[in-house]
Parts: C-alpha cells; sequence; structure tokens
C-alpha cells in the first residue's frame, strides 16, 4: 500500500514526503507545481504532475498505486490574498477537497490526514488554545479550511474512512539535512521574509501593526519546525494504521514570539542588522495566535525536537544559502 501526498512539492510537502521515504514508505506525490518544485520531491517517490481538483486523475492515481491513506496538503495559504480573493480560496482549498474526498471514498481509501490551521480559531486571546476553543475564523482563508474540517466529520460519519485533522500554527525552518526548505518566490512566513532580508536576497522587509493588544504591539504566533510538523504527520498516520478514531488536534509548541521577538532572533544568528520599516495591519491578521499542544503530545506520542528559536532561524538562514546554490546551478 502506498501514501499519496497531495501537494508535495511544496514546503511542508516536500518534508513529508521526506519524514516518509525515510521511515521505508511508498510514497506517491500530486502537485500542480504551482508553487513547489520537482527538484523538491524525494526521488524515490513517485510525482504526478496535476492539480487535486481532476477527478480522474486522482482515481488513476488512488487505483493505479493501491492508496491506503492520503496526506493532503495542496491549497492556497495566504491569508491577506484570500481576503483579496474569496472565491479563488473556496475554490482551490474546499470545492477541490470536496472532489479529492469524493475519489477517497471511491477509492477505498482508509485514513485521510488533512492540514488544516490555527486560522480557524481567529482571534482567541493571548492564551494557549484547546481545540475545543470557539471556532471564529476571520479570513477565507481559514473558513474555507474549517469548510474542509466539517466535510470530513461528515464524510467519515457516512463511509468506512477516518481522518486526522491537525492545525498548523506557523511553520518556519528547514530540513535538517539541507535536502529541502521554503523555496516559493514571494513567500509571506514571517522567519521565511526575515532570512531573504537579511540575506540580500530583499532591500528590506516591513512589520505589519504596531498597536496590537501584546506586549510589544505586534502579533505573536507559535512557531513550529517543519521538520517536527512532518514527524506529527507520520505519527497520526500510525495511530489511524493501528485502529485510532477521527482526531482534531493543534501542532504547536505552546508558547509564541511577537514580531519584534523574532527578527531580534534573526539579527542575532545572522549577526548582522538588516532594513525593517513598519506599516498598517493587513487584513485578517490576529493579535495572538499559540498553541496548546497537549493533545497531539497525548494522542500522537509527538515530542518535539527543534523547539527553538534561534535553532529554526538558524536552519532557515542556512536553507537560503542552499537555495543560492542551487539557483546559481541552474542559471
Amino acid at each position: 500500500m502506498a501514501v499519496l501526498v497531495t501537494g508535495g512539492a511544496g514546503y511542508i510537502g516536500s518534508h513529508m514526503v521526506w519524514e516518509l521515504v525515510d521511515a521505508g514508505e511508498e510514497v506517491v506525490v500530486l502537485d500542480r507545481l504551482s508553487t513547489g518544485f520537482e527538484w523538491a520531491v524525494a526521488p524515490e517517490a513517485t510525482l504526478h504532475v496535476g492539480d487535486v481538483g481532476d477527478s480522474a486523475l486522482v482515481a488513476r492515481i488512488i487505483a493505479g498505486h493501491g492508496i491506503d491513506a492520503i496526506i493532503h496538503f495542496a491549497g492556497s495559504i495566504v491569508v491577506p490574498e484570500s481576503v483579496a480573493d474569496p472565491l479563488g480560496y473556496y475554490e482551490n482549498n474546499t470545492v477541490k477537497t470536496r472532489s479529492l474526498l469524493e475519489q477517497a471514498v471511491k477509492g477505498g481509501v482508509s485514513h485521510f490526514i488533512f492540514s488544516s490551521t490555527a486560522a480557524v480559531y481567529g482571534s482567541a486571546g493571548l492564551e494557549p488554545i484547546v481545540e475545543s476553543a470557539s471556532l471564529a475564523p476571520e479570513s477565507p482563508y481559514g473558513r474555507s479550511k474549517l469548510m474542509t474540517e466539517w466535510m470530513l466529520a461528515d464524510t467519515a460519519a457516512a463511509h468506512p474512512l477516518r481522518y486526522t485533522a491537525l492545525r498548523y500554527f506557523n511553520v518556519a525552518g528547514a530540513d535538517p539535512r539541507g535536502r529541502t526548505g521554503q523555496s516559493t518566490s514571494g513567500a509571506t512566513h514571517l522567519i521565511k521574509v526575515a532570512a531573504e532580508t537579511a540575506t540580500g536576497k530583499r532591500a528590506s522587509m516591513q512589520v505589519f501593526g504596531t498597536d496590537y493588544p501584546t506586549p510589544d504591539g505586534t502579533c505573536v504566533r507559535d512557531y513550529i519546525h517543519v521538520s517536527d510538523l512532518a514527524a506529527a504527520h507520520r505519527l497520526a498516520l500510525q495511530r489511524l494504521r493501528d485502529g485510532g478514531g477521527n482526531l482534531i488536534a493543534n501542532c504547536g509548541y505552546s508558547h509564541g514570539y511577537s514580531v519584534l521577538e523574532v527578527l531580534d532572533s534573526v539579527r542575532r544568528v545572522h549577526g548582522r542588522d538588516f532594513a525593517v520599516g513598519t506599516g498598517p495591519r493587513r487584513p485578517g491578521d490576529a493579535a495572538s495566535v499559540v498553541a496548546n499542544s497537549a493533545l497531539a503530545r497525548s494522542e500522537l506520542g509527538w515530542v518535539p525536537r527543534h523547539d527553538d528559536l534561534d535553532g529554526i532561524v538558524a536552519a532557515a538562514l542556512r536553507w537560503e544559502e542552499i537555495l543560492a546554490r542551487k539557483n546559481s546551478s541552474r542559471d
């Protein structure tokens, strides 16, 4: 049996593929390469270039590879972009996932792991958020992901498919072995943007909003190393295969850092200053989003190995050097 990873050529998806390959799994990737890269896919995996909304293609992949589990990353992820293009986000994140789920049911797929988001909570306050907190997404991005969680619950109630939805907090860093990392041009993740600015790939960057109700006025987020997140998915798959029931769980470290604290870390690790301006708040940004990850730790047996902001920043900076060499060699 094989695992289908949608979006497996992208940032988080490519780390997931390496995690599965390292564990001896047979892995199949479906990615349209809109933001992902063929070179980021582990060579041991089979890559199909296409869209998760292509029902005929998905059906052929499920049948042809004997897929027993799907780990679904493919989707759009930029909050301000979702505010500007809500219908695009509902199409790509919700409608296409509905199509994928339909083919999973028809193809007899037993297990489904979904890449959800802390954005389903909205502005929940400074305290670590538990999974039972009120769900009040403040952007089409968050709402599109919550709709998929609802579809999963309804599908699992009607069909023999069990699922796990992992609600990510802020993913950062890169593979410790330098095999993959955040490579998308124009990425909006704070640590990625700061690393690009520190290494001269951007002339400057902006802090969006300095008047939030947080200790220093900037947004607070829970930053999780991408390798720890990939490990949580692998453990979630193992749990489902062992007979575990449906689960929704947070993936974060249960403590947060402000934007200014992150920038201080980048300066400290990189050893040099870089240009930072300030601007107004962006639509859809919550003041503070920090996980209570006790459920993931207890249910999955998940023990994070990279819970260190400076270490995450160092991994991101190393990846910028590796990526520069990769890009130079292709020129």
